[in-house]
């Protein structure tokens, strides 16, 4: 009877270490993963804003083209307008960074500068009336 408990205490006790071991190995598992995931993210997100940029430029570039083909402006309006598109690329990627806010809606909705129309005049002062 002792020899069939020393055998079970035993192989207890090897299944303990194996559990702990493989236990060891799923930890460093979930670790790759996340570094993985969070890797996988960032790519994401640079493909995202690259892709935000190039495609202002292939307007703007685009949309002068047109206008000197239609217009016979030479080549001013697709000078400009590529300039626009490149302006406006760095403005959507600075957005889309967090570098830049965007205009409260209720601003954009009515047409008014952002901070206007809130009772206070460009020194921060509230007006008298």
């Amino acid at each position: 009877m002792t020899d069939r408990k020393e055998s079970l205490e035993d192989r207890l006790k090897r299944l303990d270490a194996e559990l702990a071991e493989r236990r060891g190995k799923d930890e460093a598992g979930t670790d790759a993963d996340a570094r993985a995931a969070e890797s996988r993210k960032g790519y994401a997100v640079a493909m995202k804003l690259s892709s935000e940029f190039v495609a202002a430029v292939i307007v703007g570039a685009l949309l002068g083209y047109l206008l000197d083909h239609f217009a016979g402006t030479g080549p001013w309006g697709m000078i400009i307008l590529l300039l626009l598109g490149f302006c406006a690329g760095v403005l959507n990627v600075m957005r889309a960074a967090g570098l830049v806010a965007s205009p409260h809606p209720v601003d954009r909705l009515a047409g008014r500068a952002p901070g206007a129309g809130n009772g206070q005049d460009e020194t921060g002062k509230k007006d008298s009336a």
